[in-house]
This record gives structure tokens, C-alpha cells and sequence, in this order.
């Protein structure tokens, strides 16, 4: 026989504490049973004569309940000049019917004593729960009653009405096309749209202002010699940037251990001259080394707030590739909400500790993907939550609550489904985004505040393998799931519909919400077979920048969305195109005919004293004072000089 939960209209401003004891606790079984003992079935949430008389005559009808203060006032004013007809068509304009029924007068709501269609019976035979059977209900029109003033968050939970709306019927309507906004033909059409130009000289300047800072203060501390790469620094240009990215994706392709290994050209099984060709290890190892996004000199940390300090180094990247992939892309009507991480061991302050990734420990972003396909349209880094803007009076203030509209804004009255884990979810957000013409589901954590108190209390142990419980306020529904453990879902559309998955009953958001909630794992999953950010590097914010341009790449190849690339052709492709666009130009043949190798010696260190600069033979590896000219590479005049020639 199915079962629910009596809820009161209690506004749920805070979550009450338990107030039965566990022995009681479990007394208050659930199912009907004639062969419960008496002290069982007055305990039972049905037939509690103990109940008081108002929150009786709440339950069973509303319409003996006590007037507010407000509902006065409408009556007294009603058909007054006050009440003028722009009101009217104004309210009526925005009284979409599933959005509207949250906040109609309790008055116009039947509330149904019976049990809903979607029974759970035992069978004799065994102690599973039997079959779901769920009868398809036609949608009840809304009436045009004028809206009365609510509160928002004054949840009044009642059983669900019977027979039960199907939830395509309660879900918003979703009639965007989705897919990229602009089409492309190549992987690098794809590729630099979103790392266009504008970002591309934004890098090259910031890179060459660096490089003159780090020389700078390396002077001034005495840390500069000879033999220092950057020494031989020359400002960089976005040619050489594209080259430098075709590179940094070539070796998420070829999977080395070590950096000098994509480097070595000797004749055997592991050699990689590609990489040699395009760009020497020096330069490679010095733009690494110089790579920029900010200005340090731009950094005033007395306009700045702690998280926005933390992140300033790499802001620009964020705020562009955010710009980015909302622009190029519309999402479907599925879009998971989760968290990811990037793999950081060393000390930072805004590590995270996350046991059930895979990187564990690192820096935690938030983002937004499309459930079908994981791409991601908005991110954010977790720098600290900005608690400035909380009000107590307003529960979707809080920091999990902003941080959800962040990422939703500019998505709103589309008919989007937000999938999210107890993490996110609440009665009052799931309001505030049915609102905004969102639909939430997922997981929850009884303990939020606006969940009912009876359904707060129950355990594992007071239902039986199966069974369901749960209670809706019109626009949120709440559903208790006994499984091998106790689970809860929160929905703006699903009931307590279920169905049969073999010998267990699901209920169907729990169903759903394994379809559309892995989104972000989706597309890091993806990401993890071509590990770009996985060579070690000293500075957090240079590897997680390379985690961007990794993330940067699969949006890249979904944009394409073309079904005969896969996503290894699809790279490879992209490669080659970069290095073609962007490929310095080959030296003049007749300059290197006519060149004239010659051995020549360094400058003196210091005039005044015969010692001359030594660097490292290229032959022999001893140190040298002479070198070639034309090849500008260190050797011993007599032994090394003419058998390097010759081989070379």
C-alpha cells in the first residue's frame, strides 16, 4: 500500500532538531499494516489524535485555516480604484501556469487525502517491493485568479494530488536551438576563435614586459651569469606564441616522461626531431619560464578582495574564456552543475581536499557543462566564497546559492534543467530558480533548511528496502528513497513517480538524475587521456592554465561538431594546422651557402683582466672560451671544431 508523509504549513525557517527518540522513532512505521499494535497506529502520522485541532484542520483543508493579514487587506480592497486593470495584465503577463501556482492562495488548492497512483506493494513471496504502476494524469488548467502576496520562502507542504501530473507536463518548455552559433570546417577555424588574436597579443605583451622585469631583478639581486637563458631572450610575437600552444597540445599527444626527451634526435626508437624542428628546447624552456597574463606592477591589493587577489595572475585568461564559450555555444536542456579539480601537491592556499576525484588535492573550480556532451560553459575558481553580500533574511544570499546564479546568469526563463548533487541543493533555491524558468533536480541533504521535519527525522531503519516517502509544495517536490541506504532527491517537476529497473523500484529522478548528472566527469574524462598540465611546474597558476587550454581544445572539438573527427584525429589535425599557420619562415638558402663558419673567443668578464667567459663544449662537454660564429654554439677550437662540421 503507498505511502506518504504528512507535512504541516510550517514556513520551515530553520531545520527543527530531532524530538523522538530513536525507540519511538522507529515505532512510527509508515506502512499500513491492520496487524499493527494499537500503540503503533496512534503513533502514526495519520491518526495522531494527539495533534492539535488548527494543525488538523491545516492538514485537511485549507480552507478553515486563518486569514492572513494580507488576504484581509485583498478582500476589504477588492474592486477599489487601488486595484487598477495594468496591475491585472501585468500580473497576468508574467503568471506563466507552473510558475504561477507557487504563489495562488492555498484556498485554490485541493488538497487529496487519498494515496497517489504510484503504489509500492509487498509481495507475499518476497521482501522486495513489488512493481510501479503509474497512471498518466491530464494537466489541470490553471484558473486566471489574481495572485495574492506571498512569501517566497514560506514552503507549505501537503501530499501530492491524485492522479499525479506526468513531468513533461510540469517541465518548462525548452525551445532553444542549441548547438555552436557560429559553424566551422577545420579544427583551427574552431580553435582560434576562441584563442583569437586580441587574447594572443594580450599574452605576447604581458610575456615580453616579464622577461624585462625577470632580467631586472635578477641583476639587482646577483642572480644573473653568463650562462643564463635569459640572456638570450628576444621578444616573442604571436607566431611564435601559436607555435609554442602547437607544442605544448603535441605533447599531450606524445606521452614522455621527461621535457629534454621530446627533444632527442639521436637515431633510435625514441627520437622526436618534430619537436626540434619547430622550436629549439632553450626557447621552448625560456617562454615557459616568461610566460605572462598580468602585470605585476597592475596589482593593488587595497582595490582588490581577497579572492580577486589570489586569482589576479591568471584573471584575464578566466574572464576570456568565459566570454568565450558562452558566446560560441547554446546549451541544450540538460546541464549539469558539479565541481572539478586540477592536480596541485605543492603548498597553496586554495588547495582543496576532495576524496572522491581523482586528483584529490588541488585547485577546485566550479562549472557548468552540458550533460550530453560535457561542454563547459562557465567556470569559476575557488578562491574563498565573498560572504559581504549575505543577508539573513534571505536564504538564496548565502554562498552556494550566488554561486549557482553566477554561473546560471544570462540562462534565465530558457526551460533548462539544473542538475546538481546535495551540495547545491535546497528547497529555497530550487524556488528561486523555478522562478528565474529553471528546472533543478538531484540529491539532498534532509538537514537544509524548509525540509519538512518529518521527513528530516526518518532513518534507514523506519522503511523497508524500496519504499517511497515524500510531499511537494506545488512547485518543489521532496522524495525520500529507501535503497541499500537512505537517499533524498529534490525536484521541480518529477512527483513521486517510479518505475521498475529489475527486481528494484526507482523512483524516476532518481533515474534521470544518473543520466544528466555527469556532465563535468563526462569532460574530464575526456581530458584526462591527453594530460597536458601533468609536467611538473613551480608555478600553480601556469599549470592551471594549461588545464584551460586543454578544456580550451575538447569545446574546440565539439564546436566542430562534426561526427566523422574523432577527438585524437581531431587534435592531431589541429596541430598540424598551427604549425603550418604559424611556422617562422625557412632561412634564405644563398645566406647559408655563402656563410663562412669561423671559430671566434667570448669577451672578457672584466677588462681589466685576461679571464674570458667559459661555456660548455657541444662535443666533448668540457668548458670553452671559443665558439662558431655562424653556428654560435661553444667548441674546442683544435679537437671538436672541424669533426662537429663535418658530421653536421
Amino acid at each position: 500500500m503507498e505511502q506518504y508523509v504528512e507535512c504541516g504549513s510550517s514556513s520551515g525557517a530553520s531545520t527543527p532538531k530531532k524530538t523522538s527518540t530513536p525507540k519511538k522513532r522507529r515505532n512510527l512505521s509508515l506502512r499500513s499494516n491492520d496487524s499493527t499494535p494499537k500503540k503503533r497506529r496512534n503513533l502514526s502520522p495519520r491518526s495522531n489524535d494527539s495533534t492539535p485541532k488548527k494543525r488538523r484542520n491545516l492538514i485537511n483543508s485549507f480552507s478553515d485555516r486563518p486569514r492572513r493579514d494580507s488576504e484581509i487587506t485583498t478582500a476589504l480592497n477588492y474592486g477599489s480604484e487601488e486595484e487598477s486593470d495594468e496591475e491585472e495584465e501585468g500580473i497576468a503577463e508574467l503568471a506563466v501556469p507552473r510558475i504561477a501556482r507557487m504563489f495562488m492562495d492555498e484556498d485554490d488548492a485541493e488538497v487529496n487525502e487519498r494515496s497517489a497512483n504510484a503504489t509500492l506493494e509487498r509481495s507475499p513471496q518476497s521482501p522486495r517491493p513489488a512493481d510501479c504502476a503509474s497512471t498518466p494524469a491530464s494537466p489541470t488548467p490553471v484558473s486566471p485568479t489574481a495572485m495574492e502576496p506571498s512569501n517566497k520562502f514560506q514552503f507549505e507542504w501537503r501530499k501530492f494530488s491524485t492522479p499525479q501530473i506526468e513531468p513533461h507536463l510540469r517541465r518548462e518548455p525548452f525551445s532553444q536551438i542549441s548547438g555552436p552559433t557560429v559553424s566551422f570546417t577545420r579544427p583551427y577555424e574552431a580553435f582560434i576563435a576562441i584563442w583569437d588574436r586580441e587574447i594572443m597579443e594580450m599574452i605576447v605583451r604581458e610575456t615580453n614586459i616579464y622577461a624585462q622585469q625577470l632580467a631586472t631583478t635578477m641583476l639587482e639581486n646577483g642572480t644573473i651569469c653568463p650562462s643564463s637563458r635569459i640572456t638570450r631572450w628576444h621578444d616573442t610575437n604571436v607566431n611564435e606564441l601559436y607555435t609554442y600552444f602547437a607544442i605544448v597540445l603535441a605533447m599531450g599527444v606524445v606521452i614522455k616522461t621527461r621535457l629534454t626527451e621530446y627533444w632527442n634526435t639521436s637515431n633510435d626508437i625514441f627520437s622526436t626531431p618534430g619537436f626540434s624542428t619547430e622550436m629549439s628546447y632553450d626557447r621552448f624552456h625560456l617562454l615557459s619560464a616568461c610566460l605572462h597574463f598580468n602585470n605585476n606592477k597592475d596589482c593593488n591589493s587595497a582595490l582588490l578582495t581577497r579572492p580577486q587577489a589570489k586569482l589576479f595572475k591568471i584573471k584575464p585568461i578566466i574572464d576570456h574564456l568565459n566570454r568565450k564559450f558562452s558566446e560560441l555555444y547554446s546549451l541544450s536542456q540538460n546541464v549539469a552543475l558539479d565541481e572539478s579539480l586540477t592536480m596541485w601537491k605543492g603548498w597553496l592556499e586554495i588547495n582543496q581536499f576532495i576524496p572522491n576525484k581523482a586528483a584529490t588535492v588541488g585547485i577546485k573550480t566550479f562549472e557548468l557543462c552540458e550533460s550530453q556532451t560535457g561542454y563547459l560553459w562557465r567556470f569559476e575558481v575557488y578562491a574563498g566564497h565573498d560572504t559581504s553580500a549575505f543577508q539573513e533574511d534571505d536564504p538564496v544570499s548565502g554562498k552556494v546559492p550566488a554561486l549557482v546564479l553566477r554561473l546560471l546568469n544570462g540562462l534565465e526563463h530558457k526551460g533548462h534543467t539544473i542538475w546538481m548533487d546535495n551540495y547545491y541543493n535546497s528547497p529555497s533555491l530550487a524556488r528561486e530558480l523555478k522562478i528565474r524558468g529553471f528546472d533543478c533536480a538531484g540529491t539532498l541533504r534532509t538537514n537544509r533548511q524548509f525540509v519538512p521535519p518529518e521527513l528530516a527525522s526518518i532513518t534507514k531503519n523506519d522503511m523497508i528496502v524500496g519504499q517511497l516517502l515524500g510531499c511537494t509544495s506545488g512547485d518543489v517536490d521532496i522524495v525520500v528513497w529507501r535503497d541499500k541506504n537512505l537517499v533524498a532527491f529534490i525536484s521541480t517537476y518529477h512527483a513521486l513517480l517510479a518505475t521498475k529497473c529489475g527486481d528494484t523500484v526507482k523512483p524516476t529522478v532518481a533515474q534521470d538524475y544518473n543520466l544528466n548528472m555527469g556532465g563535468v566527469d563526462r569532460k574530464d574524462q575526456q581530458l584526462a587521456m591527453y594530460p597536458l598540465e601533468r609536467k611538473r611546474n613551480k608555478v600553480w597558476y601556469k599549470k592551471f592554465f594549461r588545464r584551460l587550454l586543454n578544456a580550451s581544445v575538447l569545446n574546440s572539438y565539439i564546436l566542430l561538431k562534426n561526427q566523422s573527427w574523432a577527438h585524437r584525429k581531431f587534435r592531431k589535425a589541429l596541430i598540424t594546422d598551427l604549425f603550418t599557420a604559424h611556422r617562422a619562415p625557412a632561412p634564405n638558402s644563398k645566406t647559408i651557402a655563402t656563410s663562412v663558419h669561423s671559430p671566434a673567443q667570448y669577451s672578457s668578464i672584466n677588462p681589466k683582466k685576461t679571464d674570458r667567459l667559459r661555456r660548455q663544449c657541444v662535443v666533448c662537454k668540457k668548458r670553452t672560451v671559443t665558439y662558431c660564429k655562424t653556428c654560435q654554439l661553444a667548441m674546442c677550437t683544435y679537437t671538436c671544431y672541424e669533426p662537429y662540421h663535418t658530421a653536421h
